[in-house]
Formats: structure tokens, sequence, C-alpha cells
């Protein structure tokens, strides 16, 4: 078992060193207001959350819980500090940074005074970057020690949710932390040892937006719910069982296959869907911002990948996909044939490689090119050969992945100018002549 210090006694704070003692790790907290403190050592918890006034009694009483003003007190007694003060928001919106600061200042300061390793580990809500532009370099300045070598640094967020919080603690949908050493790592993957989730390590950064995302996200789904429950009230229905009966569809609704940064959404549903939810809600008196958020979105996706082919600077340009999906030769309202649409007017030329596409003209299907209302001379622009078309072309756009294509695709990437925008492979990010629309 650890020896742990929590830093500050807040709501993250206090349920954390709570738990941890409960699993059995030695926990000291740590604040500047003494009257939290005094609470604390009096076996009592200083915020109201269910089963923690009983959880605060018995780990004090057991002698793993106790709390003191004393950071050097608390940094020598302890092989890791977890960091848990607030951080609210800045006049303009930015994160506030004020207490990580003072907080990494004083822990530094009493890491100076430290001869054994010790791992810092912050689990406040911070932008991603934040360890790496603010905790590291106080903690360093105020230690006179580096980072990594001579002590550890973690990011470990919290996903705690208020009146439900010891239950989530013990019962994660997420675990996910970033560490800058490996005994930090092992540290925090012996503390999520047992729990019945995948536990995610990655870089400081990643864990930090993955913090970032989920709160994110959970905003988007309350607001996009009340909108449809708004819409479903105009319409006399009941907007609750609406959002039940979707969340019962975990094939669809809850998959991750939507949930992948890429390339705009089309095809013959999505799109025209998304309209005509708007133009009943706007008939029924009903604003639809969440609605009209995804219709913007996507339209400025499409309009960043002519960015990034722009970039390129290419005057013959080689598409690889036209259809809004690939697999199928259906282009109404395919993003990607409204890309080619843009590159053509603007004077480049455009040649295209797609399979399915090419195979409903060359039989002389009478559907051949359906929906396609935006590229000219669509016919005559497709390749048969994706050899050909690399060889053809300045600049590669991949827009629906082919099997059969990676291979030649990714002996491209070297030499010719890729903007990808579904991703070859998980391995590239944007360097070099390689640009990919979301990595």
């Amino acid at each position: 078992m650890a020896r742990i210090s929590v830093f500050g006694i807040g709501y993250v704070g206090v349920v954390a060193a709570a738990c941890l003692a409960k699993a059995g790790h030695q926990v000291v907290a740590v604040d500047v207001d003494q009257a939290r403190i005094d609470v604390i050592n009096a076996g009592k918890s200083p915020i109201v959350e269910k089963g923690l006034a009983a959880l605060v009694a018995e780990t004090v009483d057991s002698g793993r819980l106790s709390a003191t003003r004393s950071v050097a007190e608390a940094i020598s007694g302890t092989e890791a500090s977890f960091v848990c003060v607030g951080t609210p928001s800045g006049a303009d919106g930015a994160v506030g940074l004020i207490y990580i600061e003072q907080v990494c200042k004083a822990i530094g300061a009493a890491l100076a005074e430290k001869d054994g390793f010790h791992s810092v580990i912050l689990r406040s809500t911070i932008v991603p970057g934040t360890c790496e532009r603010t905790c590291i370099p106080l903690l360093e300045k105020y230690s006179g020690k580096t980072a990594g070598e001579d002590f550890g640094v973690g990011y470990y967020p919290e996903f705690l949710r208020e009146s439900t919080a010891i239950e989530d603690y013990h019962d994660p949908g997420l675990i996910v932390f970033g560490s800058l050493d490996a005994h930090t790592e092992a540290l925090l993957r012996e503390i999520n040892m047992g729990m019945d989730c995948t536990v995610h390590s990655v870089d400081l950064r990643t864990a930090e937006m993955v913090k970032y995302t989920s709160n994110a996200w959970r905003a988007v789904k309350v607001s996009f719910a009340n909108e449809i429950g708004n819409i479903s009230k105009s319409c006399g229905l009941d907007g609750q069982t609406v959002m039940e009966i979707l969340c019962s569809d975990h094939k669809v609704a809850i998959s991750p296959y939507f949930m992948r940064p890429g390339f705009a959404f089309g095809g013959s549903c999505l799109p025209k869907d998304i309209r005509a939810l708007r133009h009943l809600a706007m008939t029924n008196g009903v604003t639809t911002p969440v609605l009209a958020a995804v219709e913007e979105a996507n339209a400025e996706q499409i309009a960043r990948a002519e960015t990034l082919v722009t970039e390129a600077k290419a005057r013959r340009v080689g598409m690889v996909g036209v259809s809004f999906k690939a697999g199928t030769d259906d282009l109404r309202e395919s993003p990607l044939a409204e890309l080619a649409a843009r590159l053509i007017r603007s004077g480049v030329s455009v040649e295209i490689y797609d399979p399915f596409v090419f195979e409903a003209f060359a039989a002389g299907n009478a559907t051949a090119g359906r929906g396609n209302a935006t590229v000219p001379d669509l016919e005559s622009r497709l390749v048969g050969s994706l050899e050909v078309l690399l060889e053809r072309s300045d600049a590669i756009v991949v827009g629906n992945l082919y099997k059969e294509a990676l291979p030649s695709l990714a002996r491209a990437a070297g030499r010719t100018p890729m903007i990808d925008l579904t991703r070859l492979d998980r391995s590239l990010v944007s360097g070099g002549g390689y640009s990919g629309i979301c990595w």
C-alpha cells in the first residue's frame, strides 16, 4: 500500500482521500483552511455527499486518514501527492491556475528538502499542456530538481459525479492517466489494480484532453436531449420516452463508430433529416441551437479539408473516394463530392479513384452516379487504377478507406503530399508532406 498526500480538501480531494484510505493506503489530506483540517481530524466530512461522513469517520478512526496544513510534513511522510485543488474560470473563460500554481510552488519547495523520490500527480481539471507548461516548470524551479528523474509527475483525472461519487470511485466507467516516468506509472497502476475497467496509460496531454472531452460530451448530451425534448413537446410527445428508447440502442446510438474524428457526414439520411427536424421545430416555434451547430460544424469540416488541399498548392489532385461512404456508389450529399466540386471551381484538376462508383459506370448501371449534382463530368474524372492516379497527382486526398489501396497509399505518403481525411494508419500524424484532418 502507498503513502499518499492529497492537496485540497474540497469535493474531489476529500472523496479521493477517504476512498484511498478505505482501500488501505495511508493518506494525509492537506489544505490551507484550518477549519477543514479540524473537521477531517475530528472524523467528520467537510462536505455533504452520500456515504462520505461514515467513510471519513471510519478511516480517521482506523488511523489511515489525517489532515494537516504543513506541506513539508505531508511531503516528507508520503511517497506521492495528489493535487486536487480547484481550477475556476478566469474572467476570459480560460482555466484558472492560481491554486495549481500555489500548490506546485509549495510542493516544489518541500521537494527541495526531501532526499527520496516523490511523485506529484495532478487530478485537478487542467487544459492540455498545463502539466508541461506550468506545473513541471514550477516544480523544477522551486525544488531545484529535474522532473522525470529526481521526482515523478503524473496526470490522473477524476470522473466523479456529485451524489454518487463514492460509487463512481469504486465502479468507474473510465480510468486514464498520464505519467512522465515509470515509477509514477507503476504507482497509478497499483492504485487502480482490481478495478473492473480498462486502464488507459497515455501521455500527460492526452490524459488532460480526455478529461475535458468527457465533460464537454456530457454537456453536449444534456443540451441535445433538452433540444429533442423541446421539439418532442411541441409535437405533443414525451421527449424523455423518445430519448430512453434511443439510448436502448447500443449498436448505433452509443456506437464508437460515430465518435471517431475525421471528415464530415453526408449521405441520404443525416443531412436531410437534420434539416427536416430543424424545419419542424421552427414551424412549432422551437429554437434548435444544437442542431444548427451540427450543420455549421459539418460545413466547417469540409472547409477545413479544402484549406488543407489549398495549402498543398497542388494543381493536379487525386481523390481516393467520392461516395459519401466507402463500400457504396451513393453520392447523395457526399462531402467528398462537395470537396471535389470546390477544388474544380478553384481551377484544380481533379481525378478520382472510387472502385464502387467506377464499377457502377463501367457496368452501365442506370443509377450510376446516383445523387451526384455537384461534380461536373464525374464519369470522365474516374480512374480505374489507383497506381495511375498516384502517378498523375501532385497531391492525394484520401477520403474513403479501401483495404486494397492501403499498401500503395502508404508508399505514396512518403513521396507525394497527402491530405488524409480518414486515417490510413494510427501511427501517422501531421508532419512533412502528410496532413491529417484531425491528427
